[in-house]
């Protein structure tokens, strides 16, 4: 059955260009604020504190902003469940440094937790019944990769990560193509070797989708009762067993339970990485 890589880890030099650019565009020519208030020579701690009951996300890219003339000690795991109150790192080194990285620091692990705060309240409803929480390519340009795996380490599964890993249908496409038979015939002559999962509103789709064969559906926008009949008919196909059937299109907490027991492999969740609110983490200097 279709899968695409899980990332449960981010490479360091990946983590440190994004920081570099990241401090570039936030102090291109220095922190005049802190340069001007705060002795060179002047040190100081700081503890990075969650304000509220989150999944963490994010400590080794705290580690990434410091070198060893700084003291640091992270004292949680990326996805594990903190509470209110609890301290994520200790910090002891130049004042004018970690003053200058604050707000970037928090920035970055405020919505990491936040994406791995929802993905894992979604998990806890959906892994009982085998079925995974996916993300979508609704991420925030340039931090992609960050945010797969802020919902990774809150217990959900990645999707396609790009346009050239995998190959997803959607109606925009079929009517630019003319019909399905047109996109699927299309790509299949590319022999690209990618899964190829098609995006579904009907049971017609479906079954002309599984005449000419699909690794994937995306049934978009489908109530239970549909979804339900909609995986019977696909599974009742020779090949129907090993078809990945996933269901998309505003399911939210409330509505999710009846999804996860139509017999489904997957949900695909936008507001993982789109519709969060950032979690409450701060960072106190003493």
């Amino acid at each position: 059955m279709m899968s695409y890589p899980r990332y449960l880890t981010l490479p360091q030099d990946y983590i440190k260009n994004k920081i570099k650019y990241f401090l570039k565009e936030d102090s291109p020519q220095g922190d005049f604020t802190s340069i001007g208030t705060i002795p060179e020579t002047t040190k100081c701690k700081a503890y990075i504190e969650s304000q509220a009951n989150i999944t963490f996300a994010g400590a080794a890219i705290i580690a990434a902003f410091f070198d060893t003339n700084t003291e640091l000690k992270i004292k949680v795991e990326d996805g594990q469940k903190i509470g209110n109150g609890s301290i994520i790192a200790e910090i002891y080194g130049s004042a004018r440094e970690i003053l200058t990285k604050e707000r970037i620091i928090l920035n970055l692990i405020q919505r990491l937790s936040a994406i791995a705060t929802l993905t894992s309240e979604y998990v806890d409803i959906a892994e009982p019944y085998g079925v995974k929480i996916l993300d979508t390519r609704k991420t925030t340009p340039g931090l992609r990769l960050f945010e797969k795996y802020a919902v990774a380490v809150g217990g959900g599964h990645n999707h396609r990560l790009d346009l050239s890993s995998g190959i997803l249908i959607k109606d925009n496409h079929i009517a630019s193509a003319g019909s399905i038979a047109n996109a699927l015939n299309n790509i299949k002559k590319m022999n690209l070797h990618l899964p190829i999962e098609l995006e579904v509103e009907n049971f017609e789709q479906i079954n002309e989708a599984l005449d000419i064969g699909v690794d994937g559906f995306l049934l978009d926008n489908m109530p239970p009762q549909k979804t339900i009949e909609a995986v019977k008919l696909i599974r009742s196909h020779k090949n129907g067993k090993d078809i990945l059937i996933e269901s998309s299109g505003g399911i939210n907490l409330n509505t999710l339970p009846e999804y996860v027991k139509t017999g489904i492999n997957a949900v695909s969740i936008g507001q993982l990485t789109h519709g969060i609110k950032s979690a409450d983490i701060h960072i106190e200097i003493f």
